[in-house]
């Protein structure tokens, strides 16, 4: 009964069958998109413009913020206007482009964030040579790699995703065009696409999240080997921020990509997947500027006042 015609629209469920959630949800995620927009913008102005936050940390910094940027529009605009309206559609052309884009940044992001745990690495563990081995010219590759590999995958994964045999309902039981969403509306075969996926989620989930983990794991066995109480409280907050961050946003990854069939398990995934599109993007600035002193000081500097006047 699959449907081999032209392509068409397809129908967004998301959370239709709770008529009354979704006007919280509504009101929600646009203040979470606000925040999400004034966050890292700000973060991204104070990056570019303040010369004491021109290191590395401060650069992988800025492009999350900028990805997040991005990350949240190709999917929130769409969102908000079907969770206001009855009629909760998108053209084949806006599913491809959404489920493109989303899967890009989605794996650079996953990339970003290792690369961000190598770079805090190399701070802590090897300080007399940081400024050596994390050399402008590694930043811009490291971060261009992250961007390719993004790239790479969704090019590889976004066509065999929509050249699947679609049930001629086309109704996706989410809020947007997601690829784990897509396979479960297919009524052919999919064992290539789920293959696909798995893979995937191996390459850039767990390979990176084990870096990650390998990279904290040396930076705990560094810190406890400093003397002084102010030392490792002074090392542990140059990490904690991104280990918050990664936190958030690999355990709703993991939620939405690696979790068993099963309804309830799929009714979950959708509240984790709307955590990983609309809450992490917009909780990043927050956790960054709350705990880190020096953006911090750079936002009063910005307004022209004393940095000093910022701790108090």
């Amino acid at each position: 009964m699959a449907n081999h015609s032209s392509p068409a629209g397809f129908f967004l469920l998301g959370f239709s069958e709770h008529p009354c959630l979704e006007k919280i949800l509504f009101v929600v995620v646009l203040c979470s998109y606000l925040l999400t927009l004034i966050g890292n913008t700000l973060i991204l102005l104070l990056s570019t413009l303040d010369p004491r936050l021109h290191s590395p940390m401060y650069f992988f910094l800025s492009n999350l913020s900028f990805l997040d940027l991005c990350f949240t529009t190709t999917c929130v605009p769409q969102m908000l206007v079907n969770l206001w309206r009855p009629t909760k559609t998108i053209s084949f052309l806006g599913c491809f482009v959404q489920l493109f884009i989303f899967m890009s940044l989605g794996t650079t992001e996953c990339i970003l964030l290792t690369v961000m745990a190598f770079d805090r690495y190399v701070a802590v563990c090897q300080p007399l040579h940081y400024a050596t081995i994390i050399h402008p010219r590694l930043c811009w590759q490291l971060a261009a790699v992250a961007w390719a590999v993004g790239l790479v995958q969704s090019i590889v994964q976004t066509p065999p995703t929509l050249r699947l045999p679609f049930c001629p309902h086309r109704q996706i039981d989410n809020f947007l065009c997601e690829v784990p969403s897509l396979i479960r509306l297919s009524c052919g075969d999919t064992t290539y696409n789920e293959i696909q996926m798995a893979i995937a989620s191996i390459f850039i989930v767990v390979v990176p999240l084990g870096l990650i983990l390998v990279s904290y794991g040396a930076i705990a066995r560094a810190v406890m080997r400093i003397n002084s109480a102010k030392g490792r409280r002074k090392a542990f907050g140059t990490c904690s921020s991104h280990l918050i961050v990664v936190t958030l946003f690999y355990s709703s990854v993991i939620a939405v990509y690696l979790q068993p069939k099963n309804p309830y398990a799929q009714e979950r995934g959708k509240f984790f997947g709307l955590f990983y599109a609309v809450g992490t993007p917009s909780l990043n600035p927050l956790v960054y500027t709350l705990r880190n002193k020096e953006i911090k000081r750079a936002f009063w500097r910005l307004l022209g006042k004393d940095g000093a006047s910022g701790e108090s």
